[in-house]
C-alpha cells in the first residue's frame, strides 16, 4: 500500500512530521521538524522549523527513483528515501538523508552540508511490499532526529 493523492504514489505517509537534523563539515548547525502536508502530481508542499517558526518548502518527489528535492527561502535540499522495518520493535522507519546548500539571505550562502530526517511508525499501519529493508540497522542520525522528534510531539510542538 502506499498513499495517493492526485496521480502520485508515494512510499510513506503524509501528512507527516519528521525529526530533522543537519550539519556542515560534521558540525551540527541545526535541530527541527520538517512537514510533508502534501504530494501532488509529484510536487511536494511543506514546512520546515528550525527556530520556532514554520518556513514554506515546496520541491519534488520521484517514487520512482525514492529521490526528494526542496526548496526552503534559506536553503535547497535534496535526499533519498530508505525504509527500514525493525521486526523485534515492529516499527517502521522511513529515513530521509542528503545534502543540502544554503542560499541567500542566509548568513551561511553558499556552504553546503548533509542532512537527515526520521520518522517512523506501526509496521503493521503502511504495508509497503517490496520496498522495506529488513535487518539492517537504522544510520545513527535515525535515532537521534526520531527522539528529537518525538520529544517535540510529546511537548505540543513546542520546540525544546
Amino acid at each position: 500500500m502506499v498513499t495517493s493523492q492526485g496521480t502520485a504514489s508515494v512510499s510513506f505517509p503524509f501528512p507527516s512530521v519528521w525529526g530533522i537534523h543537519s550539519s556542515i563539515a560534521g558540525r551540527t548547525i541545526i535541530w527541527g521538524t520538517l512537514s510533508i502536508n502534501s504530494i501532488i502530481d509529484n510536487r511536494v508542499v511543506g514546512t520546515v522549523n528550525f527556530r520556532g517558526r514554520p518556513i514554506p518548502i515546496n520541491g519534488f518527489w520521484n517514487e520512482s527513483t525514492k529521490q526528494i528535492a526542496f526548496d526552503s527561502p534559506y536553503a535547497t535540499f535534496s535526499g533519498n528515501l530508505t525504509i527500514i522495518d525493525d521486526q523485534q520493535s515492529r516499527i517502521r522507519h522511513f529515513i530521509l538523508q542528503g545534502r543540502f546548500l544554503m542560499k541567500p539571505p542566509s548568513l551561511q550562502a553558499g556552504e553546503s552540508g548533509s542532512w537527515i530526517a526520521t520518522t517512523d511508525i506501526a509496521l503493521n499501519q503502511f504495508p509497503v511490499s517490496g520496498n522495506a529493508y529488513t535487518g539492517q540497522l537504522p544510520p545513527v542520525g535515525a535515532f537521534l532526529t526520531s527522539n528529537l522528534l518525538h520529544q517535540h510531539q510529546n511537548f505540543g510542538g513546542r520546540t525544546i
